[in-house]
């Protein structure tokens, strides 16, 4: 995808958020199903932190502490934050050195592909909380998310041993659309699902052991699912 592609889905999903955060109290304390713990309100908050924190290092160029969120208010902290962040990530030139947590070469491009992503997952979860129809995205958006989780994410899960080494390769598919591999040799399971319940489950938005159709090792894909596949 594009880096102006990405700027067009990560200001649609910020939009949606924006009138979101907007809700009264009463829906603002409703807890988020996929982050237990939080509210939407906290929701909010973690948005707010993650969004000063990526503007400050495409700035700088240089990783920088994420701020913690205010004790109360951060729906509102969250909105007052917001258009300089959308206006940070429009600024940027996708091809300058900067720091990230993704392979080399490391530039500036690379936070407008996260953020897209970061926010659309959280559009998903504010949705939930809200009591709302989960949203869709356009297939190549969410294709690229797949494949952000499965060729950046998870090798960083392993690499930091966050999550174990498979025992065997995991294919996962998108009929018609893609297929990624996980794990060294022949594919010993394989994981497939439509492509919004891949994207969706692949974030633990929803149960794939539950819902894909998995052929081979059944235990073995389980395992692989359980992860966690991303932080």
């Amino acid at each position: 995808m594009s880096a102006d592609r990405y700027l067009t889905e990560l200001a649609s999903s910020l939009a949606h958020l924006r009138v979101l955060a907007r809700q009264p109290e009463d829906i603002l304390t409703r807890p988020v199903p996929a982050c237990p713990g939080w509210t939407l309100e906290d929701l909010f908050g973690h948005l707010g932190s993650i969004e000063r924190w990526a503007a400050e290092v495409v700035v700088s160029g240089k990783f920088v502490e994420e701020p913690a969120p205010p004790a109360t208010g951060a729906a509102t902290w969250f909105l007052e934050g917001s258009d300089a962040f959308l206006g940070t990530m429009s600024a940027l030139d996708p091809e300058e050195p900067c720091w990230n947590f993704g392979p080399p070469p490391r530039k500036a491009g690379f936070w407008r592909r996260r953020q897209a992503h970061e926010h659309a997952v959280h559009l998903i979860d504010a949705c939930q909380a809200s009591g709302l129809a989960v949203p869709s995205f356009a297939a190549d958006f969410m294709l690229d998310g797949i494949d952000e989780i499965l060729t950046m994410f998870t090798p960083r899960q392993l690499r930091l041993g966050r999550m174990p080494e498979p025992e065997g390769a995991v294919t996962f598919r998108v009929p018609g659309a893609g297929t990624w591999k996980l794990g060294l040799g022949v594919a010993e399971a394989s994981i497939s699902a439509p492509l919004h319940a891949m994207y969706v489950g692949l974030w633990g938005r929803s149960d794939l052991a539950e819902t894909a159709f998995i052929e081979g090792e059944k235990a073995l894909a389980v395992r692989v699912l359980q992860g966690p596949l991303t932080p």
